[in-house]
């Protein structure tokens, strides 16, 4: 099947934890729900009721993410302002804030992959890439942290079967695509190999109807691994190649 690539980054990304609040913390890789967000505000989904969400569900599309540069955070202390206080009045005359200490993730680049059942969606998708071209302004996670995204190109990927060896997967990785036991080569030196449970799939209600342990190299180096469901291989024109699943 044909996918569409392309690279988005900005100088902060913040995703937050849904059980932070006063100090809000940031997931280290965009969740699929914010991807999903992302893609609807390039195309122009309207964000009214969470209508979007109905586009993107596990059965519609398949959504996959490569990290490019090195997952680096930071704290920033930001002043939130009352805006109840406002009743009617310019935001620049509220007086009541607080200041709350964010997690920010910092010089995030990340490449998403995408595949969509409804050929319409992903049209749109590609002209508006290829075009450079938005309908909102894309950001990452945050309104503030404005992004830039950049087309790769449309590229057959080609489903491989597992198999008993270990294989080089540049995305991140879903561990019940894993084997268990010995299902990653952690022997090769210099990689840092995290963890995350984050949301996969949300309702218009923003009720999570699926979570995922997602495994992923801090550097975005890929990860040697044992699979137990079928991978698919992206051959670009250069001669690079990735190997790649799906966030699902």
């Amino acid at each position: 099947m044909k996918v569409l690539i392309f690279d988005v980054w900005g100088d902060y990304a913040h995703f937050r934890k849904i059980y932070t609040t006063t100090s809000p913390l940031t997931y280290s890789i965009p969740t699929r729900t914010s991807l999903c967000g992302l893609i609807g505000a390039i195309i122009g989904l309207s964000k009214e009721n969470n209508d979007y969400l109905n586009y993107f569900r596990l059965n519609q599309a398949k959504i996959g993410l490569r990290i490019v540069n090195y997952v680096k955070k930071v704290h920033i202390a930001e002043n939130l302002i009352h805006t109840k206080d406002a009743k009617g009045i310019g935001m620049n005359l509220i007086t009541t804030r607080t200041q709350i200490r964010f997690e920010f993730l910092k010089d995030p680049k990340y490449r998403i992959y995408f595949w969509h059942n409804d050929e319409s969606l992903y049209t749109k998708l590609k002209e508006s890439l290829s075009k450079h071209k938005a309908k909102y302004t894309p950001c990452l996670g945050l309104s503030e942290n404005i992004a830039n995204f950049e087309y790769v190109g449309e590229i057959e990927a080609v489903k491989k079967d597992k198999n008993d060896n270990f294989i080089q997967i540049h995305s991140v990785i879903p561990i019940e695509k894993v084997e268990k036991g010995n299902g990653i080569n952690f022997k090769i030196q210099d990689r840092e190999y995290f963890k995350e449970i984050i949301p996969i799939e949300m309702d218009i209600d923003r009720v999570i109807k699926k979570y995922g342990d997602i495994l992923y190299e801090r550097s975005g180096n890929p990860i040697e691994a044992r699979l137990t469901k079928p991978y698919y291989e992206i051959n670009y024109k250069n001669g690079t190649r990735e190997n790649i699943v799906f966030v699902e």
